[in-house]
């Protein structure tokens, strides 16, 4: 079926826009945006992705302010669509890399409002993400970040909150990726997290000098993955990181951190340290539907109605613990965290500040290092 996007002079296949190269159920296309205060006491997110073979396009939005973390998920049957409306939720592109425009019309849910978020650097690329499992791909797909800027005002339990330039971050994924729509198909002995061990970090920064993404991932004795680059601000200079060591200073009890240090070997072999201090609530990405999110607890991609909206309001005031509005208690692992950075590269020092994904499953890995306990 023909699409607006067929009218484009961007075809890669010679077949129409409505479907994708691959029929694998994972196959996913998303948007995410972070947008912190500059104290990273109110943190907003926001993401959509469209699932061309689960038919679906789903999203979420959510705002952390004073302990509460504020959530809107919503979706709908992608069908043939183009439009990245869902619910009351719609991220426009208005000029590709470069901005978008954010709305939550008004209604029964927890938070509306309006946002621009507009880049202040160039987007860059990740290596490439290909996992396979007993000779099956289990993940192929390609992702870039980028930093920015947003404006406007939320509003959430009768709080209006104004934006203005506040820093702000996101990326754009799109693939085939664990964990998307369906459950994974058993195809042999299965070794857990648990047992292996798994750490995660993902640190997206930025300061007067300098900028970047910084992703490690490790899991028990297997080869780690490692992508970064780091952008000189002054000369729009890139340089890419070869690898990089994580330690961390947890609350006591938990797998989330209060501190952490990420050292940087970059392509010249220069050294980047950057210590890092968490600062307000870390948002649960179970609210916008991640990790096993959703009422039903299917996560991301999973078809659910014609049109399908949920909300609720979350006690986040616990650094790792999440309260319901029934009283009931959870530990989330996925959670994103604003964070105050100082970063020194050879000598020189700047300050500035980021989004922190720090996941840890399972007995701590041979891959990260504890300060204290």
């Amino acid at each position: 079926m023909l699409t607006p996007l067929d009218d484009t002079l961007c075809h890669q296949l010679p077949t129409t826009f409505d479907h994708v190269w691959t029929s694998d159920p994972r196959w996913f296309d998303r948007y995410w945006f972070a947008i912190y205060s500059q104290d990273g006491k109110v943190a907003i997110q926001v993401t959509m992705g469209a699932y061309r073979n689960m038919n679906v396009l789903d999203g979420g939005a959510v705002m952390v302010v004073d302990n509460k973390q504020y959530n809107v998920r919503v979706s709908r049957s992608l069908g043939s669509s183009v439009e990245t409306t869902c619910g009351p939720l719609r991220v426009r592109p208005i000029e590709p890399l470069n901005s978008f425009e954010i709305s939550i019309a008004p209604g029964e849910h927890a938070l509306h409002g309006e946002l621009l978020w507009e880049c202040v650097e160039p987007a860059h690329e990740e290596h490439p993400h290909y996992t396979r499992l007993q000779s099956r791909t289990v993940e192929d797909y390609r992702r870039f970040d980028q930093i920015g800027v947003a404006s406007g005002w939320l509003e959430a339990g009768g709080r209006r909150i104004e934006i203005d330039r506040w820093w702000a971050c996101r990326d754009h994924s799109w693939g085939v990726r664990r964990g998307m729509g369906v459950p994974e198909p058993v195809t042999g002995p299965k070794v857990t997290l648990a047992e292996k061990g798994h750490v995660m970090s993902f640190l997206f920064f930025s300061t007067d000098t300098m900028s970047g993404s910084l992703l490690f991932s490790g899991r028990g004795d297997d080869k780690p993955y490692t992508t970064g680059v780091v952008t000189d601000r002054r000369t729009q200079e890139r340089h890419h990181a070869t690898k990089i060591d994580l330690s961390v200073d947890l609350h006591e009890g938990t797998r989330r951190f209060r501190q952490a240090s990420v050292d940087v070997t970059l392509e010249d072999g220069r050294s980047l340290h950057i210590a890092v201090q968490a600062h307000g609530s870390s948002i649960a990405m179970q609210g916008l539907g991640y990790s096993g999110g959703y009422n039903d607890g299917k996560g991301l991609g999973a078809w659910r109605a014609e049109n399908h909206l949920e909300t609720d309001v979350w006690d986040v005031s616990h650094p790792s613990k999440i309260v319901y509005p029934d009283g009931t208690q959870k530990e989330h692992w996925h959670r994103i965290q604003p964070v105050s950075l100082s970063a020194n590269l050879n000598g020189e020092t700047s300050t500035g500040m980021g989004s922190m994904t720090l996941t840890i499953a399972g007995k701590l890995p041979q891959h990260l290092q504890l300060q204290s306990q």
